[in-house]
């Protein structure tokens, strides 16, 4: 499609924000690796928990989801939805525990909590595993939706497509630090949201579907709508509801969902100013990324579904599109094609800036891992905090590179994601029980990254059988977790001066320390009982589900079921900040 003047300004004019705000936090981000990693932890909650919903909001979200709704429906987004429980865990739970560590990575966590040569060989380990390998797929992912939405929307080649976004996203992001992030991060998020918005409004009223009440009484649309998947058909309801809500969100770890929280959440996390901002950051974050982004791109995709039927008709409006890249993730960009001259400017800037926000975080995040968990930690322990702030930004340009290869590989969004839940799956309840149970090791951490590793690969390139994703998974977590708990009773455990020393740090909930905790007496309180903040990890889902559910059945028009969840949602929320102002 051609692009208007004015459509190129608004592109040009988004890009020198982008690299301002970026030079202009270049000032203080390389005093320390405190202010390059952590922004010098000064910054006010609310910033730090939208930077962290706009590292989600990324340009590969919305064709994922499309995707998802394309294939089964609404109701098919459980798949994700289900990871709120993981988010009011860490949220209740988590986010105080991460805070008192003090810690500058959740890596450094490790030698924290296991003791021996075994601690220090998994921290420099994941450090590369997460920080290099599993972090260019995830950028890498990132950047195939920015590689097809650049095909339809501009006719730009996939080359041209990685250059130009990798080269401005990696300038602003070495330079600037975490920092430069989290303020690019505010801007680009409100951009996206504003962008998506405008969108939906005006896909929404395009002749060819008429109004928001022709949209959601279509025929095509009709099967879509449902929030939930068809409980009488098992074979829709096990994998897109029961699954994911009875296991995967416990069971599995995926970046931005870790169970326990950990990745760039626990990063943003650290950097905040104390615990109490810590919880108030995730609670935004949890809020703002399930209740109040999705619908959209919900809507947009909803309306594909009427002017993109199928495959065969994108192809046919888009002939220059390679076959190897066809899919349904294909129909958001394309209907965004539709947007007139100055909105399609103002959504191409969006969709870079959520693209941009969430690599730059992914770049920050890595080379974190890079710097402090592996070259300082193990290369130059004498290292200077000038040389590791370089080291940091020469692995932030090596990681943008790597990625930027990897990403010309891979072919739609929900592959990616598929195979990212494979490897993590039967991990997460390991990473759940290690601040609660004094007897998990390292060995423990080890044989579950290896062993969900190897089941992942066998699934992928070994296997070939005709199982569906979710019984893969299942296979996996069942497999991981006999072979972690195995490799705890048949190791010895962490020295008892290490378990007291982060006992005594931590302060977690005395249940599942009793040999440890004995002789200990805490000063502190530790505010909540651990059965409060279950009680209030299961109202939060409750307030963010009423809210987004509610939000939705204002759309349809059921105006009842919105006033009954907005009431629910507000009584939720009182009680939750009530029992927080406690804590």
């Amino acid at each position: 499609m051609n692009l208007s003047n004015l459509d190129i300004i608004i592109i040009i004019v988004f890009f020198a924000i982008t690299l301002g705000i970026g030079l202009w936090s270049s000032r203080t981000a390389g005093k320390s690796v405190k202010d390059f990693f952590l922004s010098g932890r000064d910054m006010p909650w609310w910033l730090i928990g939208v930077s962290m919903v706009a590292t989600t909001f990324s340009a590969d979200t919305p064709n994922l989801v499309t995707d998802i709704i394309r294939k089964d429906g609404i109701g098919g987004n459980w798949v994700w939805w289900a990871f709120l429980l993981t988010g009011m865990a860490t949220v209740f739970i988590y986010a105080k525990l991460w805070r008192r560590s003090g810690i500058t990575t959740d890596l450094e966590f490790y030698e924290l909590r296991y003791s021996g040569p075994e601690a220090k060989f998994l921290r420099g380990f994941r450090a590369i595993y997460l920080g290099v390998f599993f972090n260019v797929m995830i950028m890498a992912s990132v950047l195939l939706a920015g590689i097809k939405i650049a095909g339809i929307m501009i006719g730009i080649s996939p080359v041209q497509t990685v250059l130009l976004v990798s080269v401005i996203t990696v300038v602003y992001s070495s330079l600037g630090g975490l920092r430069g992030v989290i303020l690019t991060d505010f801007f680009q998020f409100a951009l996206s949201m504003i962008g998506m918005v405008l969108a939906a409004i005006y896909i929404i009223n395009l002749p060819e579907i008429g109004s928001i009440e022709s949209l959601i009484n279509n025929p095509a649309v009709a099967a879509k709508k449902n929030f939930f998947p068809d409980f009488n058909d098992p074979n829709t309801m096990v994998p897109l509801f029961l699954i994911p809500i009875a296991v995967q969100w416990w069971s599995v770890w995926y970046p931005g969902a870790e169970p326990g929280g950990g990745g760039y959440v626990a990063q943003r996390m650290l950097s905040t100013k104390n615990e109490k901002d810590a919880i108030k950051a995730t609670l935004f974050f949890n809020a703002a990324h399930y209740a109040l982004r999705p619908w959209p791109w919900i809507l947009i995709a909803l309306a594909s579904l009427i002017i993109f039927p199928d495959l065969e008709s994108i192809k046919s409006a888009f002939p220059d599109i390679d076959d190897s890249v066809l899919a349904n993730d294909l129909a958001f960009p394309a209907m965004l094609t539709y947007l007139p001259q100055g909105l399609i400017g103002l959504v191409i800037a969006a969709l870079i800036a959520a693209l941009m926000s969430t690599i730059s975080t992914h770049l920050n995040w890595g080379s974190s891992y890079v710097v402090h968990d592996f070259y300082a930690r193990f290369i130059n322990p004498q290292a200077d905090q000038k040389e590791q702030v370089l080291v940091g930004r020469i692995s932030t340009v090596v990681l943008m590179i790597l990625s930027a290869i990897f990403a010309l590989a891979l072919t739609n969004a929900l592959q990616a994601f598929n195979i990212l839940l494979q490897i993590g799956a039967g991990t997460g309840l390991l990473f759940l029980l290690r601040w609660f149970w004094w007897r998990i090791n390292a060995y423990s951490e080890i044989t579950a990254m290896v062993v969900s590793f190897a089941v992942a690969l066998y699934f992928e390139f070994l296997y070939g059988g005709e199982m569906e994703s979710y019984q893969k998974m299942i296979i996996g977590i069942a497999v991981t977790t006999v072979a972690w708990l195995l490799a705890t009773f048949m190791t010895r455990p962490t020295s008892k001066e290490t378990l007291s020393s982060f006992y005594k740090m931590i302060r977690p909930h005395k249940m599942g320390w009793t040999p440890i905790a004995t002789d200990i007496e805490l000063t502190k309180s530790d505010g909540l009982s651990l059965s409060s903040e279950i009680l209030m990890m299961f109202l939060g889902c409750v307030m963010i589900y009423s809210a987004l559910f509610g939000v939705g059945y204002l759309i349809y028009a059921n105006l009842l079921g919105f006033i009954l969840l907005s009431i629910v949602s507000l009584v939720c929320l009182f009680i939750v900040l009530s029992q927080m102002s406690k804590t």
